[in-house]
């Protein structure tokens, strides 16, 4: 399947055998950066969209039992797809890396409790761009310290993004 995209994509096909899906999925995206943005903006849209269905979840059964509810269908689901094999990765190694990378589940609650709460009493675009004016101020400052590998530089041009990105989520959350 790899050799089909690459070779739709105008690439020259990999020729180093059976690939995980991890790598293969890795790998496509590799051949154009323009997919790794669409599959962003799919997992953007979804976010909006699942805030949305978890606010009215939250408020049928209430905040908390909503986040558990969901928490425990995504968890059925992902068991689902582990069974099937996919990735190379594997379950003993959750201890190789750092202790705080530990901490994406409880920050998953607290998101999915946040996302949940905040769009119910909000609405989806104000409570999305007040998520995503802190969201990407904190990716801001992971990257600019290459907490997570990756070290960017400040220009005064991404600077001046960071600004007019402020200024624009408080043109949005005006009232």
């Amino acid at each position: 399947m790899l050799d089909r995209i690459a070779l739709f994509l105008g690439r020259d096909p990999p020729c180093d055998g059976a690939l995980s899906t991890d790598e293969t999925v890795r790998r496509i995206l590799e051949l154009r950066p323009v997919l790794a943005y669409l599959v962003a903006a799919l997992a953007g849209s979804s976010m909006a969209l699942q805030g949305a269905f978890n606010a009215i979840l939250g408020n049928r059964v209430g905040s908390f039992q909503a986040s558990f509810i969901v928490h425990a269908i995504g968890t059925c689901l992902l068991g689902m797809i582990l069974l099937l094999g996919p990735g190379d990765g594997g379950l003993g190694k959750i201890t190789d890396g750092p202790w705080y990378a530990l901490l994406g589940g409880p920050l998953n609650v607290l998101i999915i409790w946040g996302v949940l709460s905040s769009v119910g009493t909000l609405g989806v675009a104000p409570a999305t761009t007040a998520i995503l004016f802190a969201q990407i101020g904190t990716a801001l400052l992971l990257d600019l310290t290459g907490l997570v590998g990756t070290r960017i530089s400040f220009t005064p041009l991404k600077a001046l993004g960071a600004v007019l990105f402020g200024l624009g989520a408080w043109l949005l959350l005006k009232r």
